[in-house]
Parts: structure tokens; C-alpha cells; sequence
């Protein structure tokens, strides 16, 4: 019988669990057993009794859940502390953005891990459906992120986002259409700021504009329309999606000295390495840093913010891959679901996802082959 395994997340700031109750009750029901760490879910207001009447075991020790499981459900990449319980054999279900955390790849494959990345499932659409509630919600939490910051108390320009009659809102400039750039750009229309969304992708930017019927201007992107919109911005989100590689650098140093002392800057790319060239990763403790007189907003896992909101939304997108992988096997589910083939990112020491491999400059395996040879 399969074993998954949910242990408590350690990365700084990360306060969502892998699973639900829901979602333990679901894998039960189809005969699987599931671990959880003590204490996994409490950040996000759900209690060790509310896993066991749904069927878990709850288990006191870390080691002693990866240590029982067959897959492991997480919500953030391993940390270094956590590569030690990397072994052989292991199915690894969680965020990995491996473009942009090489030596998480590097532990992977060492340890001969089989890494599953919620980010790399993909439709046949193109669309990205592990990805998408979590970038819906770090989309709407920029604005309100950018909001908090553009205030003077915590070094902004001192402006409010959607102004006050007689006054000139905020401008906001979002940087991408996909589910961040549009949920970002949503939200900040709605609380009546001044809102320039930017893409490549015009059939994108017809769709927003259609729904938003012109309340959003939507720009196509290029060197030369970015250069102008960042320079007039009084805050800049980056939303720029590369599936499984590294995100491309947007907005350049030089961008960043265009804009005015005390605007703001939300990368929410940070964590597939930033479209800001200015940006590096920070944490929920300490989120903010200046260059060039413009505040920096690195946060990689913004949506742990609101656990409760995210974990349940993470949930209802991953069970159905989850429950996959816990009663087919990696290679029966990747061989009956496509989507969930293009997850499957290490297997046996190599890399089989095409994008990932290359932004990790190394030679791709062929998945099908690999997965038979174990």
C-alpha cells in the first residue's frame, strides 16, 4: 500500500501544508495510507484532530514521516536541512523551480529522487493548472502588497493606490498577462488605480480587455514600452512566466533608476530568478529592501501569507495528480496523463523536463525510457 507523507514545511515564512483533511479523506478512500507531521497544518488553522478524523496518521517526528513515505507532499522546495532525508526511490510532489534553485536540483539528483513539480504540469492549452490558484493568489496580494508599501510610514512615495476625488491615483504598471499579471491588474482596478498591463501575447491582452472593457490599458510589450511605463510607475509588479524556466530580466537596472525615490517594485517571478534585474529574494520577516531609491519586493512565496485561503485552494488543484501518483505509480501516471508527464521533472539521477534541463544547463533525458529503466 502507498504511503504519502506530509510533513511540516520549513522554509521561512511558509506557513501553508501540503494537503487538506479533504484531501486525506480522498486518498483514503482509494486505499492510501497518509502520514502527517504533527503540527503540519496548524498555521494554516487546521488542527491534528481535524487530519485524524479524516483518516491520517499523525506522526511526532519529521524523519519519521519522509522516513514511512512513498511520496512525499510538500508545498516548497526541499530545504538544505532537508536534503539529508532525500533518498533513493522517493517520489517528491511539490514547487520545485528548479531553474532558479539549482542546488535543489543538485540534491535531487544525487539522491536519485524523483521530482514532481507542480509548476510543470501542464495542459494541453499550454495552461499551467498547479500553478494557477497559487498565481491568482500571489496576483491579488501584489496589489494590496504595493499598497502597503506606496504608504510613507514604510518608505513609499506616500500615495494612495486608487487617489481620492480631485487627486491623481496611483499608477500601476503589471508586467505580464497570465493568472499573476491579470488577477494583479484586476485588483488594482478595482481599488480605482491608474492600471497599464503589458504583454506579448495580444490575443491576452484582448481578452482583459474585453472583460475590463478598457478599464485596464493594456500595452504590448517591448524594450521600448516597458522603458516608459516603469519610468511614469508609481508601483511595477513582474509577472513574467517562463514553465519550467527561468524568468527573462524586463526590467533592467537602468529602469530601475528611471522611476521616482519611494515607488515600489513586487517581483512575483522572484522564486523562477526575477524579471527585475534589481531583484534577489527576501522573506515574509523581511521583504523589503531600496535600490536606487525604489523599494524591492522579493517575497518567493507571497501566497504563504494567507495559508488558510491558500492550502485549500492548493489542494482542490493537486489532489487529482496526487491521487494519480499514490494508486498508478509515477510511471503509470505519467504514461495515462500527459500533464502530469511534463511534471515529472527528475528521475533516476536525470533531468527529463526539456525547459528545466535547459535553464539548468544539462542534456534532457527522455522520460518514457528513463522511467522504464527503474
Amino acid at each position: 500500500m502507498t504511503v504519502v507523507g506530509v510533513p511540516r514545511e520549513v522554509k521561512e515564512g511558509e506557513h501553508r501544508v501540503a494537503i487538506t483533511p479533504d484531501g486525506v479523506s480522498e486518498l483514503r478512500a482509494h486505499d492510501v495510507t497518509v502520514v502527517v507531521e504533527r503540527g503540519a497544518g496548524a498555521d494554516s488553522s487546521i488542527t491534528d484532530d481535524d487530519y485524524r478524523a479524516a483518516g491520517a496518521e499523525v506522526l511526532d517526528g519529521t524523519d519519521d514521516v519522509w522516513a514511512r513515505a512513498d511520496v512525499v507532499m510538500k508545498v516548497k522546495e526541499p530545504q538544505p536541512e532537508e536534503f539529508a532525508r532525500l533518498r533513493p526511490g522517493l517520489v517528491l510532489f511539490t514547487y520545485l523551480h528548479l531553474a532558479a534553485y539549482p542546488v535543489v536540483a543538485d540534491a535531487l539528483l544525487e539522491q536519485k529522487v524523483t521530482g514532481v513539480a507542480y509548476e510543470t504540469v501542464q495542459l494541453e492549452d499550454a495552461g499551467l493548472p498547479l500553478l494557477a490558484p497559487m498565481s491568482e493568489v500571489a496576483g491579488r496580494m501584489a496589489t494590496q502588497i504595493g499598497a502597503h508599501f506606496l504608504e510613507r510610514e514604510y518608505g513609499g512615495r506616500g500615495i494612495l493606490l486608487g487617489g481620492v476625488p480631485g487627486v491623481r491615483p496611483a499608477r500601476v504598471v503589471v508586467l505580464g498577462a497570465g493568472n499573476v499579471g491579470w488577477n494583479a491588474a484586476w485588483i488594482a482596478q478595482g481599488m480605482e488605480a491608474e492600471v497599464t498591463l503589458l504583454d506579448k501575447n495580444l490575443d491576452r491582452l484582448r481578452f482583459v480587455d474585453q472583460i475590463h472593457q478598457g478599464r485596464i490599458v493594456t500595452l504590448a510589450s517591448n524594450r521600448g514600452t516597458a522603458a516608459r511605463a516603469v519610468a511614469e510607475a508609481d508601483l511595477v509588479v513582474g509577472a513574467v512566466l517562463v514553465p519550467g524556466g527561468r524568468a527573462p530580466v524586463v526590467v533592467t537596472d537602468d529602469m530601475v533608476r528611471s522611476m521616482r525615490p519611494g515607488s515600489v517594485i513586487v517581483d512575483c517571478a522572484v522564486d523562477q530568478g526575477g524579471c527585475v534585474e534589481t531583484i534577489t529574494e527576501t522573506t515574509h520577516t523581511d521583504p523589503v529592501y531600496e535600490v536606487h531609491g525604489v523599494l524591492h519586493y522579493g517575497v518567493g512565496n507571497i501566497p504563504a501569507a494567507v495559508p488558510h485561503t491558500s492550502t485549500y485552494a492548493l489542494t482542490n488543484a493537486t489532489l487529482p495528480y496526487a491521487l494519480a501518483l499514490a494508486t498508478k505509480g509515477v510511471r503509470g501516471a505519467a504514461a495515462s496523463d500527459p500533464e502530469l508527464a511534463a511534471g515529472v521533472n527528475t528521475v533516476a539521477g536525470n533531468v527529463t523536463n526539456t525547459a528545466v534541463a535547459e535553464a539548468l544547463g544539462r542534456p534532457a533525458a527522455e522520460l518514457t525510457e528513463t522511467l522504464a529503466s527503474t
